[in-house]
C-alpha cells in the first residue's frame, strides 16, 4: 500500500512539466500518473499550482562538526539545506576537528551526525601528505571521494598536497573508482606563500586588493597539473568552486580528450562581481575570489555549453568574529561564503534573466551533483524508483533575504538584504516533509548516505 500521494498541476519530470500525482511507497516513487488514476484511500498532499521539482543535492558543504560547531554544525546546516529545497548534502572533510583524513576521524564524523540530520548527508574524506594508507579504509567506511588542497587550506591540520603526494594517492582512488576533489590554486613560489595575507600592499579594506592577491593564473596552473595527473593515473578529477573563466578551455580540451574531468561553480561566482563588492564587506570574501563581471558571464557560458558540470554552494561559514567585520580587512578575514539556504533562488534569479529554464536548474543543481557524489540512481530526478525527494516552490514569487529567516548558525551572508526570485515552500526527503513553510520535521529525518552501502539509518 502506498504511503502518500503528492499532487500538483505543475510537476517537473523527465518528460517535462505536467499535471501529475506522484505515488510514494516506502520513501520511493512507485508511480507517476494522472491525478484521477491515482490509487484511492491513500493520503494526499495537494500542492495546487506550486511547482514540484526534484530536490537539490549539494555536494559541497562545510558542516564543521565535530570540533568547530561554533562555526556551524549538522543540525543548523541541514535545516538550512531543507529550507533551501535541498534533500541531500555531501560534507567536506574540513573544517571539523579532527579533519576527516583518517578512518578514526571518519568514524567520529559519522557518530557526530547521528540524530542531527534534517536532510540526507554523504561524506568526503581528505587527502593530505602521508595519509595514503588511510584512503581505502575510509572508502570502506563510506567516504564518497576525497578532497585535496593544492594551496594552504586555511587551517594547519589540513595541509596542502604536492604533486608527489597526489602521485601516491591518485592511483589508489583510480583503482577504487572514487573522485579526487581539488581546490585548484597553485601558488608559484618556493615557500608556498602569497595567500590571502600576501597581497603585498594596497588598502586591505578594498576588495580589489584582495582580488589581485589570488590571480586567475593560480587556478589555471593547478588545473593544468590536475589534468596531467588524471591523464597519467586514470583518476577521476573534479575541480571544485571554479572561479577562473580562463580555465574553461583547459577543462573543455580535457573533456574532448575523454579524460575523467568534471568541474563545478558556485552561486556567488554567478551572482556577484568584483567591481560591485562594497569596501570592507568581508562576508563576500572566499577563495578563489569573486571575479570581474566579464569573468562571471563566461562562467555562465561554460555552464551553457556543458564544460562546467554543475552548481553547488561551497557553504563555508565561520563565526562573525573571524570575518573581522569591524575592521573590514579582506587580507586577514576568514574566507568563505554562507549561502546554503539560498542557492536555488540565487541561481534562478540570475539564470532566468539569461534565458535559462527550470530544466537547466534541475540538471545543474539536482541530477548532476547527485550523480557525481554517487547517488545518481536514487536522487536528483522525479522518476520511478528514485527517492521521493522534492522541492515545492514558486519560481514566479520574489522575496528579500532577511536575517530572521536564515537557518544556518550565523546570519552573516552577502545575500542579506538582497531581492531574489523563487520562494521555497516545502522540501520532502524520501516522502516525508523535512521543511514546511518555516517548520522542520521533529525528530530530524535525514540519514547518512554512502555510495557503497546505500543508506545508513540514523534519524531520530
Amino acid at each position: 500500500m502506498p504511503d502518500l500521494i503528492v499532487r500538483s498541476r505543475r510537476v517537473s519530470t523527465a518528460r517535462g512539466e505536467k499535471i501529475a500525482a506522484i505515488v510514494i511507497t516506502n520513501g520511493r516513487i512507485s508511480s507517476i500518473t494522472a491525478p484521477e488514476l491515482a490509487p484511492p484511500g491513500v493520503p494526499v498532499d495537494d500542492l495546487g499550482d506550486k511547482l514540484v521539482m526534484p530536490a537539490l543535492f549539494d555536494s559541497h558543504v562545510h558542516v564543521n562538526e565535530p570540533g568547530r560547531t561554533e562555526w556551524e554544525g549538522f543540525e543548523t546546516a541541514t535545516r538550512a539545506a531543507a529550507a533551501g529545497g535541498i534533500s541531500g548534502i555531501a560534507d567536506m572533510p574540513l573544517n571539523s576537528t579532527p579533519v576527516t583524513t583518517t578512518l578514526a576521524a571518519m568514524q567520529a564524523k559519522l557518530a557526530a551526525a547521528k540524530g542531527k540530520l534534517a536532510v540526507d548527508c554523504a561524506f568526503w574524506g581528505g587527502v593530505v601528505p602521508g595519509n595514503s594508507a588511510e584512503l581505502e579504509p575510509m572508502i570502506e567506511a563510506g567516504a564518497a571521494g576525497f578532497k585535496a588542497f593544492l594551496c594552504h587550506s586555511g587551517i594547519d591540520d589540513f595541509p596542502n598536497v604536492t604533486e608527489a603526494d597526489l602521485r601516491l594517492a591518485m592511483p589508489i582512488l583510480a583503482k577504487r573508482g572514487v573522485p579526487l576533489l581539488a581546490h585548484a590554486e597553485l601558488i608559484p613560489s618556493p615557500s608556498g606563500g602569497g595567500g590571502p595575507e600576501g597581497a603585498g600592499g594596497g588598502d586591505a579594506r578594498r576588495y580589489s586588493t584582495y582580488l589581485v592577491s589570488r590571480p586567475k593564473a593560480w587556478e589555471n596552473a593547478a588545473i593544468e597539473l590536475l589534468i596531467k595527473l588524471s591523464r597519467e593515473t586514470g583518476c577521476r578529477v573534479h575541480i571544485v568552486h571554479l572561479s577562473s573563466a580562463e580555465a574553461i578551455p583547459l577543462i573543455a580540451a580535457a573533456k574532448e580528450e575523454e579524460l575523467p574531468i568534471t568541474a563545478e561553480t558556485c552561486p556567488h561566482y554567478l551572482t556577484f562581481d568584483s567591481e560591485a563588492v562594497p569596501e570592507g564587506r568581508t562576508e563576500y570574501k572566499c577563495a578563489p575570489p569573486i571575479r570581474e563581471s566579464e569573468n562571471r558571464e563566461k562562467l555562465w557560458a561554460g555552464l551553457e555549453d556543458g564544460t562546467i558540470d554543475f552548481i553547488v554552494s561551497d557553504h563555508s561559514p565561520c563565526t562573525p568574529a573571524l570575518k573581522l567585520t569591524g575592521e573590514g580587512d579582506f587580507a586577514r578575514a576568514w574566507g568563505g561564503i554562507s549561502s546554503l539556504q539560498f542557492g536555488l533562488p540565487a541561481v534562478w534569479t540570475q539564470a532566468e534573466e539569461r534565458g535559462f529554464d527550470v530544466d537547466d536548474l534541475e540538471l545543474w543543481m539536482c541530477e548532476r551533483p547527485a550523480r557525481f557524489a554517487g547517488f545518481g540512481e536514487r536522487k536528483g530526478k522525479i522518476a520511478l524508483g528514485y527517492d521521493a525527494d522534492f522541492v515545492v516552490w514558486d519560481p514566479e514569487a520574489s522575496f528579500t533575504v532577511e536575517l530572521a529567516g536564515i537557518h544556518h548558525r550565523h546570519k552573516l551572508t552577502p545575500y542579506a538584504g538582497r531581492a531574489l526570485k523563487g520562494v521555497v515552500h516545502r522540501t520532502y526527503v524520501r516522502g516525508k516533509k523535512a521543511y514546511d513553510k518555516g517548520n522542520f520535521a521533529a525528530p530530524p529525518i535525514g540519514d547518512i548516505l554512502t555510495p557503497r552501502y546505500g543508506r545508513i539509518h540514523t534519524a531520530g
